[in-house]
């Protein structure tokens, strides 16, 4: 696991807003340090030198701030993507 970064602050819409030691990807998902799954990245903002994410969670009041937050970096690009190869096989039509 990577670590993401420190939770800054909840919102009243139930997001974390972490502040990155990262650049992380949107969609990533994001474990606690006991490696339980808090959520995934939404967004990411800020500066480049030093960015935030908003993480959307199911139960944001379980995580106090301050808390280390870790990602795991998953390959989403090739082979396990997970597409389909059915219609590989077919002619092009032009």
């Amino acid at each position: 696991m990577d670590f993401l970064g420190k939770v800054k602050e909840k919102t009243a819409d139930g997001r974390l807003i972490v502040q990155c030691s990262e650049l992380p990807e949107i969609g990533d998902p994001v474990f606690d340090p006991k490696e339980n799954k808090v959520g995934v990245v939404k967004r990411v903002f800020g500066p480049v030198s030093a960015p935030y994410a908003s993480v959307e969670t199911k139960d944001a009041e379980a995580i106090r701030t301050e808390t280390d937050l870790y990602t795991k970096r998953g390959n989403k690009h090739g082979k396990d993507k997970g597409r389909s190869r059915r219609n590989r096989s077919l002619p092009r039509v032009r």
